[in-house]
This record gives structure tokens, sequence and C-alpha cells, in this order.
């Protein structure tokens, strides 16, 4: 096996030493606030949408909320170039310093920004540049939180230090929602909507003090500190990562081969369960967060366990049966979360299917971030309505140029054109229309809410557990098998950008995405076929061409 050194001496495997328990502590405590502060974003993104895109159709203001999340995650990689050339240049302290202040104030500033109704489009228009700020520094963070830790690693126990930071994006997650939580149940629900919201941003001020002041008593990295008293430091970080084939392709297969499949897996598992639960089943949000908590609080602890086998088996089988596995589940698992947790609609679903028989060329896309498209079309308005009700259905196609019915078990409903009738005629024939659906959709058995009391409440809780459990198995040891993929001159650089391109763009997209599916082809499921897709590629990616890690030397190249 080989030895790593550390400041010319060999890396032992003594028990973990004050400093590295300091250096763990501090660098996950810091990496948990800023998460914080990013997932807040996400835990309220249907608050978001009636806060700040009020001006759109309920459906569309949800999916422009979820944009605007995503927003931050687009820019994640120009953050990671940016910073990570920064790190590999002056070092890795102070640019986590700077990433955490632009980070912290970001997301207080969205605490005091005024709503749509105060200030109109400037309000969106405002959001969305704080939400890519935010997205620049988390950019900067992660990487040289990993980078730090590994630096400060022993050989043979790479994947257990760094896997404490790979809990911090999960406890974010988890302090975001409890911070929530305890104001709803504080002030009240209505209080909470109206101006409560602003609480958990505003609150983040104090977390970026704490933050601040830890950071400063950290010291340098001692490898980025060694490697710069003798003058080795990359004086052109991006030109040797990503101009160089030899770097590059370990970039690219990085990406293709293990953080996009990564990525995916992790979203689907904590954010597109909990909008799931919210938007396609119905469950009250502050049920679902009490729920997605529990799950977390049991499955963080599996990031150490994996992260700490990764030592043992090594990286890649881990994270590759992490993939394989959730690929292969998801359907099963997502169905099972419907049955648990509103059997009522799935009773319906299985009894009463709803299907829309339409002319393909009547139909629309049915995504509309702008609230300008006009959908007038008997096949658009049906679609509309069954959307807003949260109404997964079935197309089949009709003759051209006959107009779209819905069949709701065995009633079928006559949908109608509004193109070029008179506006009153319109709005009487769409209340008309809406209640017809209503009504048979509640005879057929439909809810209007998921029924807390019949709720299985311990099966949805284990199986958002083993939906965890997978984000655990693909994210505990990947931060190690990234550091370890790189030389130290350009390691921050080199491994920030597949990783957020991977967790940026394949992840932090896939709320978006997904739900755009399910608005378009109307199965509440087929938004599972993006990560499914992405994950099985990977998986096949990574089997065949990136090679296990474990006990390489990450100063060999130095």
């Amino acid at each position: 096996m080989a030895t790593s050194t550390m400041g010319g001496k060999a890396a032992t495997s003594t028990p973990m030493t004050a400093e590295e328990k300091k250096v763990i502590f501090a660098s996950s405590l810091g990496t948990v606030f800023e998460w914080y502060d990013f997932y807040l974003y996400g835990s309220l993104a249907a608050i978001i949408a009636k806060q700040f895109f009020s001006g759109l159709d309920a459906g569309s203001a949800f999916i422009f909320a979820l944009l605007a999340f995503a927003a931050g995650f687009i820019v994640r990689p120009f953050g990671a170039i940016f910073f990570g050339r920064l790190g590999d240049m002056i070092g890795r302290k102070y640019t986590f310093l700077v990433t955490i202040l632009i980070m912290g104030l970001s997301t207080f500033i969205v605490g005091i920004l005024p709503s749509y109704a105060s200030i109109g489009v400037a309000a969106p228009v405002i959001l969305i540049g704080l939400r890519l700020l935010q997205g620049l520094a988390l950019g900067g963070e992660y990487g040289g939180a990993a980078t730090y830790v590994a630096e400060h690693a022993p050989h043979g126990k790479r994947g257990a230090y760094t896997s404490w930071i790979q809990t911090t994006a999960t406890l974010g997650l988890f302090l975001s929602l409890m911070v929530i939580l305890g104001t709803r149940t504080l002030i009240g629900e209505q209080a909470f909507a109206e101006w409560g919201w602003r609480v958990p941003f505003i609150v983040s001020i104090a977390l970026l003090a704490i933050s601040v002041w830890i950071r400063l008593s950290m010291n340098e990295s001692p490898a980025f500190k060694k490697m710069k008293e003798e003058g080795k430091t990359s004086k052109a970080p991006l030109s040797e990562s990503f101009g160089q084939w030899k770097n590059l392709k370990i970039v690219i297969l990085a990406l293709i081969g293990l953080t996009a499949g990564q990525a995916v897996v992790w979203y689907t598992g904590q954010f597109y369960a909990l909008f799931f639960l919210t938007q396609a089943l119905k469950v009250d949000g502050s049920t679902a967060n009490i729920m997605i908590a529990i799950s977390l609080l049991i499955g963080t602890p599996f990031f150490i366990v994996f992260g700490t086998l990764s030592d043992k088996i090594g990286r890649k089988p881990i994270i590759m049966a992490g993939c394989l596995v959730a690929a292969l589940t998801y359907f099963p698992l997502f169905k099972a979360l419907t049955e648990a947790a509103n059997p009522d609609l799935a009773a319906a679903q299985a009894k009463n299917k709803v299907v829309v028989t339409a002319d393909p060329a009547e139909c629309s896309f049915q995504f509309n971030p702008t609230g300008t498209a006009k959908f007038t079309s008997s096949c658009d308005i049906a679609k509309q309505v069954l959307a807003a009700s949260s109404v997964s259905y079935d197309n089949e196609v009709a003759a051209a140029g006959t107009p779209a019915t819905i069949k709701i078990g065995e009633t079928v409903i006559a949908s109608y054109t509004s193109r070029g009738i008179a506006a009153d005629e319109a709005k009487k024939k769409d209340g008309e229309f809406k209640k017809s659906v209503a009504d048979t959709l509640k005879a057929a058995g439909y809810p209007a809410k998921a029924d807390p009391a019949k709720m299985n409440k311990p099966l949805i809780i284990g199986i958002l557990v083993i939906l965890v459990i997978l984000v655990t198995m693909v994210y505990g040891p990947i931060a190690a098998m990234l550091v370890e993929m790189f030389p130290t001159r350009i390691r921050y650089t080199s491994m920030s950008l597949p990783y957020h391109i991977g967790n940026g763009w394949f992840g932090g997209l896939l709320p978006t995405t997904a739900f755009a599916i399910v608005a378009q082809t109307g199965n509440m499921y087929n938004g599972l076929w993006y990560p499914i897709i992405i994950a099985g590629a990977t998986f096949v990616i990574g089997m065949l061409f990136v090679r296990e890690t474990k006990d390489v030397d990450i100063y060999a190249q130095d």
C-alpha cells in the first residue's frame, strides 16, 4: 500500500488528533451553515412562488420558483472555476472566508427583500440575482472544504475524514427544515405564509457571524503551505486543469462516470422526494417537512458508514452500487410512497383512471415560465385544469380536429376552446368546465389533499430513509475519490468543476426538469426517468472507465 506524506512525515494510523478534530469540526460546521443558506430556497419554494412570482398561474409560478432555486446550481461551475483558481493560487483558508461572506449576505438580503406585490418585477429579478451570488459562492466552497479536510487526513482514513464534510449538505437541509418548522409552529401557517417565511433568511446573519469566526481561527492546509514554501504552487491552474488532456480527460470521467449519477440520486432522495410529497401527493408542508427531517436524522450517519467503508473496500463499488440500486428501485419506491402517503389517491388512480383524449396538433408545451402564453385549445385547457388539481393522467390520440375530452373512470367530459369567443362567455365556460371536472374527480374518489388520518407514516419514513441511504452511498465516498484523482497544485480547481457541473446542472436542475416532464406528459411518475437514465449511464461509464483511487498517494505528483 502506498504511504502518504504530509509536511515530509509519513502519516500514521494513530487516533484522530485534536487538531484534526478541529479541522473537521470547523470545516463541517461552517459548511452546514452555508448549505442551510442555500437550501432555504428549495424548502420554501411554494411560498417563494406566491411571494415573488404571483403574476403567473399557480403551476408556472411553482416551476419558476424551482427555476430560481436552480439558478444557483447553474452558476456553481463558474464559481468552481473562479474560486478553485483562487484557492490553488492563494490558499484554501481565505478562499473559504470569501465564499461564506457572499453566501451569508445574499441569504440575509432575501429576508428583507420586498415581494412582487410591493415592487413588481424587480422583486423576482433581485431574488434571482441573489440566488446567482449564492451559487457562485457555493461553487467555491465545497471543493475548498473537501480539499482542506482531505489534505489533513492520514492515508487510509481519507474516506472517513471527508465523509464528515459529506454530511453537511444533509445537515444543512435538516437545519433549514427545523428552523422553518419551528417558525411555522410558533406563529401559525397564515402568519408564516405572509411574513414569517422571512425569519429563516434573517436569522442566517447569526450563522454567518459564527462561520466567519470559525474560518478565521483555522490554519492553512499543511499540504498547500508546504507547496507554497517550496514555490511549487500553480501559476495557471485553469490551463493546467483543463488545457492539458491528461488532466482534462480525468475531469470529464469524474463528471460522467461519478458526479452526474451521484447528483441525481442525491437530489431525488432529498429534494424531489419532498416536492413529490407536497405537490403530487398533496401532503401538507409541515407534515412533509417533519417526515423528511426524521428520515434525514436516521439516514445521515450512513455518510460516515459508507465513507469509512470506502477506505476498506474502495470508493467505486459503493458509488456504483448506489447508482444502480437507485435506477432499479425509484419507480416502485415512489409508487409505494403514493400508497402510503395518500391511499385515497392511489385507490382512485387504480379504480378510476384519468385519460385525456386529444388531437396532438392542439396540444402545446405546458410549461409557461413567463405567464404570457395563452392556452386556448381544448387540449391545453383540459390539461391545465388537471395540472392545477395535481391529477395524474394518461394521453390518448384523437382524430384530427376532434375537441379534447377528459375521461374520469367511465365519465367523459368534453373540453372547449376559448379561441375566438367573447371574454364573458369564455369565463362562463371556464367556470362550468372546472366545476364539472372537480365534481367528477370528487365522485371518483380523488382527494383534494392527503388525509393525515389515513397516512402510513412509519412506512413513509421507511421509504424516505431508503432514499436517503441511497444518497449516502453515492455521496459519502465521493469527496475522497475526487481529491485522489488530482495533484495538489491543481486539486481545488480540478475537482470542483466536475463536482459542481454534476451537482449544479445534472442534480440542481432535477426538480425543475422532472416537474416540467410531469407537466407535459401528465403522468406524475414520469419525472423519475430523468434521474434513472442519468444514474444508469453513470453506472455503465463508471464501471468501464473510472479506476479505483483508495490506495492513491495524493502527494505523489507534487
